[in-house]
């Protein structure tokens, strides 16, 4: 059966129309419809799309019996004669530009002096970290990808190369930006910028991919002093509040600041605040709300004005009330 859903718009001619879509019956999208202007829908496996003499199909559909049908639960989309269906639950599709959050899983550091002494002639790889980014193959980040003390422009050494664990090491999270693809389809990251980098003071939520939409800018700042990171492979990271300037040294890049495995002193308040901004993203993604600042946002209101502890949060009944209160908002704001 087709369920209407609430996400960027796709064709559906029952949710145009208002027509009921019965068990058994067949969805058909007709070539005429306005695309642009239609609710998303969401279709079950098996489930009948529409005819394949009019449509190609693309993933997560075959065809069978002149009938373009779904094979996986998701989200129907259509590029102009292009039929796919999104998946709802699946490993991040990186683009080239998203903002991503990642752990590190692999620091590789291959020394060419040991290669000389051994008289090896092989072929001696980059530097790197493997990083897992919630995709289906892990990520790499190069040594000449991120920043270094003394300046972003001089010569990786190597010096930096037997330093490469006290930048990143196993373990570590950091935010970083799609760079390209390497031929086997990995993606290369970077975090040549100060917004880019190591993560502390926080903690990490994970949620379907899926639910993350794309934003103007994926670095936001709550009132309550807190700091929300919105990662496009479906890690959200909720920190403490930093100041830019913090980051900044001498030369305008603090290595020991940007590097650090030490936590700073997070005051109880905002260690409340982050708790409760954590479970709030928590209840959002169960009831697979689509995520992004503002909703974040007017829960986190929501839940100070009832002065709702961050485990209460959890709780079925509160859980419900929040999501009734801010998707009527949001649907009043639509229609607005």
């Amino acid at each position: 059966m087709i369920i209407p859903f609430s996400s960027p718009p796709t064709l559906s001619s029952a949710s145009r129309f208002g027509e009921d879509v019965s068990e058994g019956e067949d969805f058909y999208m007709n070539d005429g419809e306005d695309f642009e202007a239609e609710r998303a829908t969401i279709t079950s496996p098996g489930e009948s799309i529409t005819s394949a003499r009019a449509f190609m199909r693309g993933h997560g559909t075959y065809v069978d019996s002149d009938e373009v049908v779904a094979s996986v639960a998701g989200i129907i989309e259509r590029v102009n004669k292009l039929v796919t269906v999104r998946a709802l639950r699946t490993r991040y599709n990186p683009e080239v530009g998203d903002l991503v959050i990642g752990r590190i899983t692999e620091v590789r550091i291959v020394a060419l002096a040991c290669a000389i002494e051994n008289n090896e002639r092989r072929k001696v790889q980059p530097r790197r970290w493997k990083v897992d980014a919630n995709a289906r193959q892990d990520a790499v980040l190069m040594l000449s990808s991120v920043n270094l003390p003394g300046g972003v422009q001089r010569r990786k050494l190597e010096s930096d190369e037997l330093q490469m664990r006290s930048f990143f090491e196993e373990g570590d999270l950091l935010v970083a930006e799609v760079q390209a693809f390497f031929a086997d389809g990995a993606m290369s990251l970077h975090t040549r910028s100060l917004k880019y980098g190591k993560l502390r003071n926080g903690q990490l939520v994970s949620v379907p991919p899926i639910l993350i939409r794309r934003l103007k800018s994926h670095f936001c700042s709550l009132p309550s002093g807190v700091d929300l990171i919105l990662g496009l492979n479906g890690y959200i990271w909720i920190s403490k509040h930093v100041q830019d300037n913090e980051k900044e040294g001498e030369e305008g890049f603090d290595a020991e600041a940007v590097y650090s495995n030490q936590n700073d002193d997070i005051d109880d308040a905002t260690r409340t605040a982050i708790a409760r901004v954590s479970n709030i993203i928590r209840v959002l993604a169960s009831r697979s709300v689509p995520i992004t600042d503002a909703i974040v946002l007017e829960a986190y209101e929501w839940a100070v004005e009832r002065d709702s502890d961050a485990k209460d949060l959890l709780l079925g009944d509160v859980a419900d009330a929040l999501i009734a209160a801010v998707t009527t908002k949001d649907e009043l704001t639509e229609q607005w």
